[in-house]
């Protein structure tokens, strides 16, 4: 990952007449529901600090009146802040001039909303190539370059169709293709696919990981649901109250919830698919043993230490060259037993396929291959115990 493509700092948002009232009552730790009994005044985002790295999708989830709305019509401007900065590129948005700021959104950012907003008089082409007409690309290039975003999306063969002839998900489809269509470095999507049905939603998503493969864009993206949110993001940030309560990858804010907000959202939902081996895994539970041709049976017993049946051994740069077993002991040359290694992260269905296929631990491997832990059945079985509890 590259440097910030966003950086929001210290950002606070109040709808009223004296907002200052407001953002005063909010440093001395004043909730939005106490600014709003005593001054009148909404709290939309309070304190918000974070940034998105290039190439990354960063989902901004919350409950209903959480911020998280209020917070990308700050981010791409069309709200104005009470304080604090945005910089998209290391530019101030909160502070270029009106002319600059419209450039920026014509060509560098693009937004996808729950309503598709398509015109219902033109054609599908004409929908996706619309940012392009604003923008002042001439008919030829525009459409061209349109036809080739409504191919990535599955879309070609229904270019001259209007939209009322598409279904709610291909409609969705025509609304991500004019946001792609300026080839835009940030995307801000704002509950895009949340008025889709489950399967077309599932879809929506599975088109925007494929296109993100292939293009590594910027991607800022609002939603409510936790599954897409695990799904699609790269980092979740959640929100309450117009405060971020907790920013981490999926696997963080499961295995470390910040609080019982955080924790409600996980209510009825098997978080255990989202896990890794670099969740499950152990860092002490197999001891270790340097590879050596010196390597003899009281070497294996003294790593062993009465106890432990197997011991990985390394070669100088933590690489697994295989594992020893309470066997060599009584061998003058102790047998270096072949073994596969998992990587961090692979995810959890293909970990206990493959621990409960092994009668040893199986070590789990960086992505460099360096040695940095280990899972057996006994990990794996508790920690499915932990997260699926009533869901088994």
């Amino acid at each position: 990952m590259n440097s910030p493509k966003v950086v929001v700092e210290g950002l606070c948002k109040v709808f009223g007449t004296s907002p200052k009232e407001a953002v005063a009552m909010l440093a001395a730790g004043a909730t939005k529901e106490e600014v709003f009994a005593r001054t009148g005044q909404i709290v939309g985002v309070h304190n918000v600090s974070f940034d998105v790295k290039e190439g990354e999708i960063f989902v901004l989830m919350g409950l209903s009146g959480s911020g998280k709305s209020t917070l990308i019509r700050l981010i791409n401007r069309l709200v104005e802040p009470t304080a604090g900065k945005v910089l998209i590129d290391g530019r101030d948005v909160a502070s270029v001039p009106r002319k600059e700021l419209i450039a920026l959104r014509r060509k560098d950012m693009s937004m996808v909303f729950q309503s598709f907003a398509l015109m219902p008089q033109r054609t599908v082409l004409s929908n996706a190539a619309f940012g392009l007409e604003v923008a002042g690309v001439g008919r030829k290039e525009r459409e061209t370059r349109a036809m080739t975003v409504l191919e990535q999306v599955g879309l070609a063969p229904f270019a001259e169709k209007l939209p009322a002839q598409l279904s709610g998900g291909m409609q969705q489809r025509v609304g991500l293709a004019r946001a792609l269509a300026v080839n835009p470095s940030l995307m801000i999507m704002d509950e895009a696919f949340s008025a889709l049905d489950p399967l077309k939603r599932k879809e929506m998503q599975n088109v925007l990981l494929n296109l993100q493969r292939e293009q590594q864009r910027t991607i800022l993206f609002v939603s409510h649901d936790l599954e897409e949110a695990m799904r699609i993001g790269t980092r979740i940030a959640i929100m309450e109250g117009g405060r971020v309560v907790q920013i981490g990858t999926p696997q963080e804010i499961i295995t470390n919830p910040a609080d019982d907000y955080v924790r409600a959202f996980f209510e009825g939902i098997d978080t255990s698919r989202y896990l890794t081996a670099g969740d499950l895994m152990q860092t002490d539970a197999v001891p270790l043993m340097q590879h050596s041709p010196q390597m003899d049976a009281s070497s294996v017993a003294a790593t062993l230490n009465g106890s432990a049946d197997y011991a990985f051994v390394l070669d100088s740069e933590r690489r697994i060259r295989g594992f020893v077993g309470r066997d060599a002991l009584g061998s003058a040359s102790p047998q270096l037993n072949q073994i596969e290694c998992i990587r961090r992260s692979t995810p959890l269905d293909d970990v206990v396929e493959r621990v409960v296929a092994s009668r040893a631990p199986l070590p789990v491997v960086e992505a460099d291959g360096s040695y940095c832990g280990s899972v057996n059945k006994t990990n794996v079985l508790n920690v499915l115990t932990r997260h699926r509890g009533s869901h088994v």
